[in-house]
């Protein structure tokens, strides 16, 4: 699943006329860079979520004949839902998901993450050890175990303490993962409509194996600011040419 449904908001004046999905980077679209991404790995059977000027993303994919691939449109043009509501909207099958955030360029190899993924586990996330303020805390196991902001001191779930989180490993979320086929049912347990993945995270990990992947010379971009495209494009060539 691609997550394309955000406003955009830092990526203004375009996106007041685009959605980000469409926003135009060394030659191809944030949503083209993704699905081919997923392509190449083999993934073909793709849901792209869409709020912002839906229409437009419809409209890209047929011209495009979806790239090749079967891609199924979750719409969310009435309410946007947020990563966690919108993965539960959009997971409809029995099947491991892997989904991924349209405005994050990277070098990661897919086909690496699914190798190291195991379904008889809640999931695997990855991670890296960039610097941010927001961390996910994970055990010398390399399960989660917590979240932490550094700027604000805030350690989550409620029940740990800043010392406590001070002996868990720090790793920065990069927006992916894969997720088992019965956590699309835990999924049902939050009792919001709209919720970010990582509430759902907090929410089931004192239960769950939710598993960290570090992947080797990891180089990733969010391409989620104006004033960051320019260095977003030489970014892409310089995946390209990698």
């Amino acid at each position: 699943m691609i997550f394309a449904a955000g406003l955009g908001t830092r990526l203004k004046p375009l996106t007041d006329t685009m959605p980000k999905a469409l926003v135009p980077i060394a030659g191809k679209t944030l949503l083209q860079w993704q699905i081919e991404k997923l392509r190449d790995a083999g993934i073909e059977d793709i849901i792209v979520n869409v709020h912002h000027f839906p229409d437009q993303i419809i409209a890209y994919l047929q011209q495009h004949r979806h790239f090749g691939c079967h891609i199924e449109v979750s719409d969310e043009r009435d309410c946007l839902l947020d990563t966690g509501g919108g993965l539960r909207k959009a997971w409809q099958t029995d099947e491991p998901i892997l989904a991924l955030n349209v405005d994050i360029l990277s070098n990661i190899c897919l086909p690496e993450v699914m190798k190291a993924y195991h379904e008889e586990e809640g999931g695997l996330l990855v991670v890296s050890r960039r610097e941010t303020q927001r961390y996910l805390l994970f055990d010398d196991a390399q399960i989660l175990r917590g979240w932490t902001n550094i700027a604000t001191h805030e350690c989550r779930p409620a029940t740990l303490t800043q010392e406590h989180a001070d002996t868990f490993q720090r790793l920065a979320f990069s927006g992916l993962q894969i997720l088992s086929p019965h956590l699309r049912h835990r999924l049902q347990e939050m009792p919001q409509e709209k919720f970010s993945l990582i509430d759902f995270y907090l929410h089931i990990c004192s239960t769950e194996r939710l598993h960290a992947f570090v992947p080797t010379d990891y180089r990733m971009m969010d391409v989620g600011k104006i004033d960051h495209l320019k260095e977003a494009e030489q970014f892409a060539l310089n995946l390209c040419h990698s």
